[in-house]
């Protein structure tokens, strides 16, 4: 096989072999592989440099006019410098953390505290609590400044169908995003969305808007999840990083706005938070890795106190 690209008068012309590393008068090895004796020659066509192929035993060389050898010497050096680390190595993917039982336990207490708001239960020698009344996502009394609602709110559902719902749908991204991210920080970006977005939401309602159920955290879990895919896959299809987006958002009309008692805006804005905090936690595990043990541990005490101080100053403002 042979591949010619000649100029008339070239004919006359010494033509010499490029060597293998690129180096101007080496005499090392000038036998290339046919792939990269091709690949470098459309290079040098490419730059209008005259070249052509030919056999040699089992392997093949590149030869030029010796009057630009130098010149496709430069072009080729240039050419592999550009296109040192393309195609990029497939990442190595940080195996998952094996803590589904834990986030399952967390999910199982979620349905447990349920059926307690379900009971008469007195504290602090007062009439049974009225857990919805108390921790319900009031617009008007959160922005009076009673926070905990933000909170507590999360941890309350109108119903079985209601809790079953939210766990079923939920439950899946949350086990998946704890095994990615790490319970303790998985969990943090979760309360961070689910209260923000409880918030957010208030100040756009009016006053009597009330709303309970833990839709908005897991709104912030599908966030948090296309957050995740999108910086990931930019540094594998930098055109694609727009389709977990639009996945989510799919995800978003399917799930979020179905049933009248929906409220489209806590979904929504646990899902926008979600994405503003996937993001960061994205940078995080990029640059420090996952939380370690200890960090890990931190961080889930941390999260499990936030609703525990919350029905607690909750409870206290009753009495």
């Amino acid at each position: 096989m042979e591949s010619d690209t000649e100029v008339i008068g070239l004919e006359s012309e010494p033509w010499r072999a490029i060597p293998a590393d690129l180096r101007e008068g080496s005499a090392a090895l000038t036998i290339l592989s046919q792939k990269r004796a091709s690949l470098w020659a459309l290079v040098l066509e490419s730059r209008a440099v005259p070249c052509r192929i030919e056999q040699e035993g089992t392997g093949w060389t590149l030869r030029v006019p010796a009057g630009s050898f130098a010149l496709a010497l430069d072009e080729l050096r240039n050419f592999e410098d550009q296109n040192r680390n393309w195609p990029p190595g497939a990442s190595t993917a940080i195996p998952l953390a094996e803590n589904t039982l834990s986030t399952l336990s967390v999910l199982l207490l979620l349905a447990t505290f349920h059926n307690l708001t379900h009971l008469e239960i007195s504290l602090f020698g007062h009439a049974p609590v009225n857990w919805l009344e108390l921790g319900s996502a009031q617009a008007g009394k959160i922005l009076d400044g009673q926070w905990w609602r933000s909170v507590t709110a999360l941890t309350l559902h109108s119903g079985a169908l209601h809790l079953f719902g939210n766990l079923t749908i939920g439950g899946f991204f949350i086990v998946y995003l704890c095994r990615d991210l790490g319970a303790g920080l998985a969990w943090t970006l979760l309360l961070l969305s689910g209260i923000l977005g409880t918030f957010a939401n208030a100040w756009f309602q009016p006053a009597y808007h009330t709303s309970i159920g833990a839709s908005t955290l897991v709104f912030g879990a599908v966030g948090i999840l296309a957050a995740l895919q999108m910086v990931r896959g930019k540094s594998r299809l930098r055109r694609s990083w727009f389709l977990p987006v639009a996945g989510a958002l799919a995800l978003l009309a399917m799930l979020g706005t179905s049933g009248e008692n929906t409220d489209i805006g806590a979904h929504l804005f646990g899902f926008v938070f979600g994405i503003h905090f996937g993001l960061a936690g994205a940078y995080l595990v990029e640059r420090h890795g996952r939380p370690g043990t200890r960090g890990n541990v931190l961080l889930s005490l941390g999260a499990a106190a936030v609703p525990v101080v919350a029905w607690w100053v909750a409870l206290i403002a009753v009495r």
